[in-house]
């Protein structure tokens, strides 16, 4: 299991635990329930985003090293790339390096 899954889990298990407390004090409520969604919303949310960038992360460092691996020295160094133009609002040309 990832640290991103391991530790969303814990964070559910804990609001699912303070529902249960707070129920069984007779204080579960409409906001109770919407703050606990919330805090699970925004952690899952944190989750995904560090787990995409994790995974763009090491994918990129995948390709990277198999392009090594190969020897084909014309991989070498970075490589610009034109893309095709597009008329700009004063005009002037639109093609941009990337």
């Amino acid at each position: 299991m990832s640290p991103h899954r391991e530790r969303l889990a814990d964070v559910v298990a804990a609001t699912v635990e303070v529902a249960g407390e707070s129920g069984q004090a007779g204080s579960f409520t409409d906001e109770v329930a919407a703050a606990l969604t919330s805090v699970i919303g925004k952690l899952a949310d944190k989750a995904v985003d560090a787990a995409e960038l994790s995974g763009f992360v090491s994918g990129w460092q995948e390709a990277v090293d198999a392009l090594r691996d190969t020897g084909d020295s014309t991989t070498a160094g970075a490589q610009v790339y034109r893309m095709p133009g597009w008329a700009t609002p004063d005009g002037s040309a639109g093609a941009k390096d990337v």
